[in-house]
């Protein structure tokens, strides 16, 4: 069965109310039994002209299962909590 990811950059706009999305999502992880691949560690361009932020990989055994966590009462949460904290872009990626 693939594997999905959820890839995001985050450029956050306000650090102090981030720290709430911060934990209710990480609530949200643990609800969902989410693989946290990477979350906000450093990150080096090696070709082309992106220059991402904070970049976020989340594992998850299918795209259904990514997608029941992204529509989530838990994650709608972390969402809400975010909003005016920061500046999302998420895809979702089916896996091998």
């Amino acid at each position: 069965m693939p594997s999905a990811y959820i890839i995001a950059n985050v450029t956050v706009t306000n650090p102090e109310q981030y720290e709430a999305y911060k934990k209710l999502s990480t609530a949200a992880f643990q609800a969902h039994g989410v693989e946290v691949c990477a979350r906000g560690g450093k990150v080096e361009v090696l070709e082309g002209d992106w220059q991402p932020n904070r970049v976020v990989i989340l594992k998850f055994p299918s795209l259904e299962k990514a997608r029941a966590f992204y529509d989530s009462t838990e994650y709608e949460a972390a969402k809400k909590a975010r909003e005016g904290a920061a500046v999302m872009r998420m895809v979702v990626v089916e896996g091998l």
